[in-house]
């Protein structure tokens, strides 16, 4: 394992990945040049893509952790499986405390309902009763700032207010470990410093946070300790400003240029 930064690590982690391997099967069909040659039987042919190799990782307690790493580096595979949505082929998991993923674009919930029907489905899902949904739904409604949306359908959406969504159910629902994937790019500016504000009173009340981003600016000011991803390996942990650094030195881009791509 990299080597890692200086946070405080006594107790045991919220997070701990051990030697964690996934791999993707798909299938593949012939050259069109092939095709004519090749039996209809034989021209599918299965393809093994490795998204993660042998990772490992520890996350302690009450720390924003975030994961950079060029597209396809295997961050949303890494995230995925952190939140048991999917099984890994080699290696182990643990995750202490409820873990509430807030995938990409709101990934779970159903286009067709509403914006109220899916927070019930979503505490649902997450354990709640219902009792304790109707509960906490009006801090969730007025922190996702959606107003008459919330009766209307997802599909009436936009990519920017089912993020808003998902990020306002996600950080109500009491999470012991909250996991992001780009989710801090619902909205305008004034809604993205909202969500940055409402991680870290998360993180001061001991919950963890776990950040897939691309966003190098909110990896340096919010994160407590950075990973590196590049083809499913892990290449550094450590302070968020080393990595970056590194990461972006690798890339042959300047940190001007990166905070301008944010913008």
């Amino acid at each position: 394992m990299p080597s890692g930064s200086d946070e405080d690590t006594s107790g045991p982690p919220s997070v701990l990945v051990e030697n964690l391997s996934i791999q993707y099967r798909r299938l593949r069909l012939a050259t069109a040049d092939d095709a004519l040659q090749v039996p209809l039987w034989r021209r599918k042919q299965k393809r093994v893509v490795p998204a993660l190799k042998g990772v490992s990782f520890a996350v302690p307690r009450g720390v924003t952790f975030a994961v950079i790493g060029a597209n396809g580096a295997g961050k949303t595979t890494l995230l995925r499986a952190i939140a048991g949505i999917i099984a890994p082929d080699e290696g182990r998991i643990t995750v202490r405390g409820r873990s509430t993923p807030l995938l990409a674009r709101g990934v779970g919930f159903n286009r067709e309902l509403t914006g109220r029907q899916n927070v019930l489905l979503g505490g649902l899902a997450a354990g709640l009763s219902r009792d304790e949904i109707f509960e906490i739904y009006p801090e969730i409604e007025a922190f996702a700032e959606l107003g008459d949306f919330m009766n209307s359908p997802l599909k009436s959406y936009s990519t920017g207010m089912v993020g808003r969504l998902a990020f306002s159910l996600a950080v109500h629902l009491d999470p012991g470990v909250l996991l992001i994937d780009e989710g801090l790019s619902a909205g305008d500016a004034r809604f993205k410093d909202k969500t940055l504000k409402k991680m870290r009173s998360l993180c001061e009340e001991d919950r963890t946070v776990l950040l897939v981003t691309h966003a190098m600016g909110v990896v340096k000011e919010w994160a407590d300790q950075a990973a590196w991803l590049d083809h499913g390996r892990l290449v550094a942990i450590g302070p968020p400003a080393e990595i970056v650094g590194k990461y972006l030195s690798f890339q042959g881009v300047s940190e001007e240029a990166a905070a301008v791509e944010e913008l």
